[in-house]
């Protein structure tokens, strides 16, 4: 099966890399490592084992790239508007597009664009960074959910499970909503409030206040997913969530690098999409609401401070 991937940073890089190490035929878009890539390689530096590919196969243009089974996307959602251009000459009848992004609501748009196109979500959990060209930086965790949205190739979907595990990435099938809520549990507090607060994870855990907050704001991302018929989700996977990230290396969620590199922030797919849900399933979200907030005003303050 032939792999695409359109955003080779810190995610894409990382599971196309595992994917292109166990001997899988993997296709990397490039934009400013793509000479050094070219010319060096791509290393991938991992708690599980680092590697290095010689030769990977890339490309500065999705038009100069081979048609691909599965496009995984692992761009940020506020470039997801590139996605018109970049992903057609990628796709035959029955590529399936797996969507390795934050928040809610990536593929229902993408779908209105490309109304017969196979989607499905991808849930990373993982702490990457890349902080570098051409080198990837895996800190820890590693495992993935997909949510199938609308693959009506069975086949494909399974393949792709199959190649994730062969590549030493723990990959689980679940249901698409739950796949997308689950992981907005972790996101939408711990993205936001490291950007708030100026603290990485272990930071806001360490402090009884923030990480009451952070638990309560967890709640409410559970409550408003079970006001919209959401399964096999409650207060237990808050705690869970919380005792997972006390275990994990202090990170910096992807939110942090953006607003610390005066890049956009994911804050329309990270949170308003989600308030605006459970809005719409009569549910409020108190917390999460005021965070929205003030990562509204901090985006706008920087990008007045940076005309």
């Amino acid at each position: 099966m032939k792999y695409a991937v359109i955003g080779t940073g810190a995610v894409g890089g990382f599971y196309g890399g595992k994917l292109a190490n166990a001997g899988k035929d993997v296709h990397f878009l490039m934009h400013s490592d793509y000479e050094y890539v070219k010319q060096n390689g791509l290393q991938v530096d991992s708690c599980d084992g680092s590697f290095h590919i010689d030769n990977p196969n890339v490309y500065n243009n999705t038009s100069d790239m081979p048609k691909a089974d599965v496009v995984i996307v692992a761009l940020k959602t506020t470039r997801n508007h590139l996605l018109n251009e970049l992903l057609p000459p990628l796709l035959h009848k029955e590529t399936l597009v797996l969507l390795i992004q934050n928040g809610i609501g990536p593929e229902p748009e993408l779908q209105k664009l490309f109304p017969g196109l196979y989607l499905a979500a991808g849930l990373a959990f993982i702490c990457s960074a890349k902080t570098e060209p051409g080198r990837v930086n895996h800190q820890c965790y590693g495992s993935i959910n997909i949510g199938n949205y609308s693959c009506k190739n069975e086949a494909v979907f399974k393949t792709l499970m199959a190649d994730f595990e062969e590549a030493g990435v723990k990959a689980a099938e679940v249901e698409y909503n739950e796949a997308r809520w689950k992981k907005a549990v972790w996101n939408m507090p711990f993205n936001g409030m490291t950007v708030v607060m100026n603290a990485q994870t272990n930071q806001l855990l360490a402090n009884p206040a923030t990480m009451q907050l952070i638990h309560r704001q967890m709640l409410e991302v559970i409550g408003a997913a079970q006001a919209l018929g959401v399964k096999n989700i409650d207060s237990s996977f808050a705690d869970r969530m919380i005792k997972m990230t006390l275990e994990m290396t202090p990170y910096s969620p992807s939110m942090k690098l953006d607003y610390d590199f005066h890049r956009p922030m994911e804050i329309e797919y990270l949170y308003s999409n989600a308030i605006a849900e459970a809005h719409r399933a009569g549910y409020a979200m108190p917390c999460l609401e005021m965070l929205e907030a003030q990562l509204n005003f901090l985006s706008e303050r920087q990008r007045v401070a940076g005309k």
